[in-house]
């Protein structure tokens, strides 16, 4: 059959425990480890949670500038131009690829009766 464990008890006798004992208690200690892993982690994090401030006030929200809200302005813009001197220029002296001005023509650019005027859109393109 199973085999036997020998502990001693308070007494100092030595208890002849059976394997399927010991065995079927393992998990059983190991149930219980965890579940107070479990509630020591609840316990920290409501200490945390406890110390850390409140949700804000509504006198601490932003408010609406005394004009109003602020409108999105949509206009057309035109990239600098690139001097055509015949001599390169450096990195510093590029701006950026996002330097640019207001265009002169604020009309849109209409697309094609063809165009879904996407790349890869699935159009027939221009023609």
């Amino acid at each position: 059959m199973g085999g036997y464990y020998a502990f001693m008890d308070s007494f100092g006798r030595e208890i002849a425990i059976p394997h399927e004992v010991v065995a079927g208690s393992a998990p059983f200690v190991v149930g219980l480890l965890i579940t107070a892993m479990l509630i020591v982690a609840v316990w920290w994090g409501m200490r945390v949670r406890a110390r850390e401030p409140g949700p804000p006030r509504p006198e601490d929200h932003p408010h609406l500038p005394a004009g109003g809200a602020v409108h999105e302005i949509s206009e057309m813009r035109e990239p600098d131009e690139m001097p055509h001197n015949g001599r390169v220029l450096t990195p510093h002296e590029l701006h950026g690829n996002v330097s640019s001005r207001r265009a002169k023509d604020q009309t849109r650019p209409i697309w094609g009766r063809n165009s879904s005027g996407g790349f890869g859109s699935g159009g027939l393109g221009h023609h």
